[in-house]
């Protein structure tokens, strides 16, 4: 690929577009999306890893368009719960789940498994941090005219806090705490936001190997 190529994304995430249209414009690149494409069925993360998901929605989308596209599963593990919400971030509050029931999902199970008379380490304004915790990322681009796929990935690592905090973002961002910053994830600027994200770290290495093929 090359500025001024068009890159197919296999989302309908309105805040993956974003950070998508971001990273991929200061290259020259125009990003469109599944909301350019909405006749084209969703597809079944029924992956066992992010690695999984990404190539099939990757491959199915490819497919389907004859054209090289672009996609990634992403979500939180959090150290406390065993790694949930993991492949089931999107999806962890059930049908119909949203940004915010999941938000408080992760928040009742944390209470479920943190309140157990021992204090939680707290910030400065008494905000307590529940659990360490990371954010992953794993792209796939695949290629229908060869059959082939360029893959990689990204972690972020910080804790969840008992609130929110932050306006930016999406997802579980207002409960992300990076020490890092001393910032939550939803406080950060995109610029910030994509110099240390999960998605901007995938996005840097993806970037890395398409030049050195170019």
């Amino acid at each position: 690929m090359k500025r001024g190529d068009t890159i197919v994304v296999a989302t309908k995430n309105a805040g993956k577009v974003r950070e998508f249209a971001h990273a991929f414009g200061k290259l020259g690149m125009e990003v469109v999306s599944m909301f350019d494409y909405p006749d084209l069925p969703d597809v079944v993360e029924d992956g066992t890893t992010f690695a999984e998901n990404a190539r099939k929605k990757a491959r199915t989308v490819a497919e389907a368009l004859g054209l090289p596209v672009l996609a990634d599963d992403s979500g939180l593990e959090t150290a406390a719960l065993g790694g949930e919400p993991g492949v089931y971030s999107a999806r962890y509050s059930g049908e119909g789940a949203t940004d915010a029931r999941n938000n408080e999902k992760l928040l009742t199970e944390l209470a479920s498994v943190t309140n157990n008379g021992s204090e939680a380490e707290a910030l400065a304004d008494g905000t307590k941090l529940l659990s360490e915790a990371q954010f992953v990322c794993a792209l796939a681009l695949y290629d229908p005219s060869d059959a082939s796929f360029m893959e990689s990935t990204g972690y972020v690592r910080g804790f969840i806090m008992d609130k929110p905090r932050g306006s930016s973002g999406f997802g579980y961002d207002p409960l992300f705490w990076l020490n890092s910053h001393h910032k939550g994830m939803a406080e950060l600027s995109i610029e910030e936001k994509q110099a240390i994200s999960h998605r901007g770290q995938a996005l840097a290495e993806l970037l890395s190997q398409l030049a050195s093929r170019s």
